[in-house]
């Protein structure tokens, strides 16, 4: 097959595009990198902030739109797949969707349909805009449901949700929102990873813990929380354990402070790890972070429980983060040796791309019926 994979997330596509030409598969990545994360993309799509920037943009944007035509398949990582309004993707969509056989929708982060349902119907027991029955109002909340509910970003998302050939969500609670909205079409993958070799698994003598730090969705993702009760162990426990933080670097950079951690501290209001916690995982790094048990059953996992799994709370992340500080060394060894099967059993980038591979064939069978 022929792939397009428009717009990245935490090297979801770069990493997918690996695996589907291990497959075989002509595979062609178009995106801005993730912003400064900036992973590799054959066709760049980034862009300079300002309006000289967009106006630079757009011309650029003219030069390579032939390039996104004639494929088997588009992925589009979410509704929002370049840098660009939503009231100008509606006519990017319509010639995507007019020039080539089939088009996924990715529900993989921040949309339409993650905002609406956790903030209206709130099928999960917490999520990034509910904690129970009450709706969260922090800041970034408030900011995310006004760029997506009643806007033309919720308009194009309904249009491309409805239009689209499938829906595949890389995260079980992003399946539960398109599953409640769009059962029909809906389906999970898990995220693909690609792991490196890892040496045989030991523990520092202070257990290290790593925490990344991005300042525009630190208290959204409850990075603020896990932080203070991060700093708050340190010091109770200065002999114990050792915090590392990355604060808004580059991906390669990002990877080189991670390595050699026990623990990495990701995502509070998750059910589920995420591409960061998942490739720190494959390190043999212990996730403090979403391990619940709908996200191990969505992947048939009934033996394998790495994950320290904490609620959105700070007493939580205190409590769990000096239990594996203060816990033996087999405990953390156990854990890690743990971690490094779940993602190599769930997650191998080669294995999941087969899982793509198979719904990319099925869309493409049905359409000829």
């Amino acid at each position: 097959m022929k792939i397009l994979l428009l717009g990245e997330y935490s090297n979801v596509h770069a990493t997918l595009a690996e695996g589907l030409r291990q497959l075989g598969h002509t595979v062609t990545v178009a995106s801005n990198g993730d912003f400064w994360k900036d992973y590799p993309a054959d066709i760049s799509l980034k862009r300079t902030p300002g309006k000289i920037g967009g106006m630079m943009f757009m011309l650029r944007l003219a030069g390579v739109l032939h390039k996104l035509k004639g494929y088997d398949i588009v992925q589009l990582i979410n509704p929002i797949f370049m840098e660009l309004k939503a009231e100008r993707l509606f006519k990017i969509f319509d010639y995507i969707k007019r020039n080539n056989k089939a088009v996924i929708l990715g529900a993989f982060g921040m949309d339409w349909a993650w905002v609406h349902t956790c903030t209206y119907e709130k099928p999960l027991r917490y999520s990034d805009f509910n904690i129970g029955e009450t709706r969260r109002t922090n800041k970034d909340a408030i900011r995310e449901q006004a760029d997506w509910l009643g806007t033309a970003k919720e308009l194009l998302n309904r249009k491309i949700a409805a239009e689209c050939d499938r829906i595949v969500a890389g995260l079980y609670e992003y399946w539960v929102c398109y599953d409640y909205l769009y059962k029909d079409k809906t389906t999970f993958v898990p995220f693909p990873i690609k792991a490196h070799e890892t040496k045989a698994v030991s523990k520092n003598k202070k257990l290290k813990i790593f925490i990344g730090i991005n300042k525009t969705r630190n208290e959204y993702k409850g990075t603020d929380i896990m932080l203070k009760a991060a700093e708050d162990v340190e010091r109770a426990y200065p002999d114990k354990i050792e915090l590392i933080k990355a604060e808004s670097v580059p991906f390669n950079i990002y990877q080189k402070m991670m390595d050699g951690s026990d623990a990495i501290l990701d995502q509070l209001y998750s059910y589920t790890p995420a591409m960061n916690a998942l490739l720190a995982m494959s390190k043999g790094i212990i996730c403090i972070g979403g391990g619940e048990e709908e996200q191990y059953g969505i992947i048939h996992e009934d033996k394998l429980r790495p994950i320290i799994n904490v609620t959105p709370d700070y007493q939580s992340v205190y409590e769990n983060i000096k239990r594996l500080a203060t816990a033996s060394d087999e405990e953390i060894i156990n854990l890690k040796q743990q971690s490094i099967k779940y993602v190599a059993k769930h997650h191998n980038y080669i294995k999941v791309a087969k899982q793509y591979s198979n719904l990319y064939e099925a869309v493409l069978s049905n359409k000829t019926k």
